[in-house]
């Protein structure tokens, strides 16, 4: 079979002419069928170019290159790759909006709003409108945000015109070029304009994009004006409580036993001078004339160095100086506010967000210190302790489970969310908050 598809066989074919002999035409259809597979015929004769689908390899790399029906599948998934890419990109008009840039204020104004698209998109702003009749007044429009904008025109959803004193247009039967005036945008100029407008950068433009293709909804951090609005505060996440477990006779009257010798404890040892700590006497002398020694009470007292996020951290001493001295500004801070596909969103309300994200330059921004992980854990939400998977429902006659310490130190008390790009590579690296405190080890 490789050595038939080596040389192909099929040739030609003169259009058939109404006084060709019969016996010809059998010949004809002879050789044909002991020819080769035309493939040309298995293609679809659509009427635009699609896309591919994706499927499995072709063949697995081999010594001798492949066979020459492999090469020829090859071929025809390589061609069928640039047809759809030399394609004409098209939109439908029912999805097509409108808008005006404008320098002055870096946004861009859509009074032509359309498409699915634009319901996460943009925000109402009350703005002075010259009326026909020459009038002024106040009218709330949809303005957009740069890198709302830079997307919509990147997928070929907006029409952007800058604003400009020329007048175009004027028409009646001009519509909709007699409502929106101006110059139009190319995608270039639009980028090379609106980038580094309202605090955008590239690295963060592309962070945007690329969740937005994901179908994440995301606005602000900080609002950019008081007419964009806000995100509602993070709830309090209460932790979960086991239930109550019934217990017998016996256990409450060692409950009720072992509160009498504690409370003994803890006057002996006031009186006994254990008042402040000393590194010479790091016990208590009441444990010991009690005579109840228990691991956690041990390793309760060993625990003199203060440790946990409550206790403020060491700033080096700055040199003194005459002159005054600027901070630098930290480059890790919440830009964006991420909103799952799934989530319900409304854009005039939305609810706390599901993330908040940083966005760095790899190639200019260093690792983040402990000073700026601690700003952000400072502003993050409290997350609920991971609740144990049970495979099976614990027996009646045993207590609750409780969560698992290991679980809750790997999700951590509080996530930060940092994306880092690098050279248009986008990656996202979580840095969890461990509370080793809360779960000591024994108890």
């Amino acid at each position: 079979m490789d050595d038939s598809l080596a040389h192909p066989s099929s040739e030609l074919k003169k259009p058939q002419q109404p006084n060709d002999d019969v016996g010809e035409d059998q010949e004809e259809s002879g050789d044909e069928d002991e020819g080769t597979l035309d493939w040309t015929k298995l293609l679809p004769a659509s009427a635009r170019p699609i896309i591919p689908k994706r499927g499995e390899k072709e063949f697995e790399p081999s010594v001798e290159g492949g066979s020459n029906l492999q090469q020829h599948i090859l071929n025809r998934s390589r061609n069928a790759m640039f047809d759809a890419l030399k394609a004409t990109r098209t939109i439908s008009q029912k999805s097509l909006c409108y808008g005006i840039y404008h320098p002055s204020l870096s946004r861009v104004s859509v009074p032509i709003a359309r498409g699915q698209v634009i319901n996460t998109l943009g925000h109402s702003v009350p703005r002075p409108t010259i009326l026909p009749d020459g009038s002024n007044k106040i009218q709330k429009r949809l303005e957009l945000l740069p890198e709302e904008a830079i997307y919509l025109i990147e997928r070929g959803s907006l029409f952007c015109w800058k604003e400009s004193d020329v007048a175009y247009g004027g028409e009646s039967d001009n519509y909709p070029f007699e409502i929106v005036g101006g110059a139009p945008m190319a995608v270039q100029q639009a980028f090379s304009e609106m980038i580094g407008k309202e605090g955008l950068s590239l690295e963060k433009y592309q962070v945007y994009s690329y969740l937005k293709r994901l179908g994440y909804s995301i606005t602000r951090t900080h609002p950019p004006n008081e007419h964009y609005p806000t995100a509602d505060p993070f709830p309090y996440m209460k932790l979960p409580v086991a239930p109550p477990h019934p217990q017998t006779i016996m256990k409450r009257a060692h409950e009720i036993f072992r509160i009498i010798p504690d409370s003994v404890c803890k006057v002996l040892n006031w009186v006994l001078g254990k008042r402040g700590f000393t590194w010479w006497r790091p016990l208590s002398f009441g444990r010991w004339i009690c005579g109840r020694v228990r691991y956690g009470d041990i390793f309760k007292q060993l625990r003199f160095i203060p440790a946990g996020h409550s206790v403020p951290l060491y700033t080096p001493p700055q040199p003194i100086t005459t002159e005054p001295q600027t901070k630098p500004e930290s480059p890790y801070k919440f830009f964006y506010n991420v909103y799952k596909p799934p989530t319900p969103f409304k854009k005039s309300a939305p609810g706390p967000p599901d993330y908040q994200i940083a966005v760095v330059n790899a190639r200019t921004t260093l690792m983040p210190t402990l000073h700026e992980l601690t700003a952000l854990y400072d502003i993050s939400p409290e997350l609920p302790v991971p609740v144990p998977k049970y495979k099976r429902p614990s027996p009646p006659g045993q207590p609750p489970r409780g969560p698992n310490p290991f679980s809750a130190l790997r999700a951590g008390k509080k996530t930060v969310v940092v994306a880092v790009v690098d050279a248009g590579n986008v990656g996202f690296f979580r840095f969890a908050q461990g509370e080793w405190g809360e779960w000591p080890m024994v108890s």
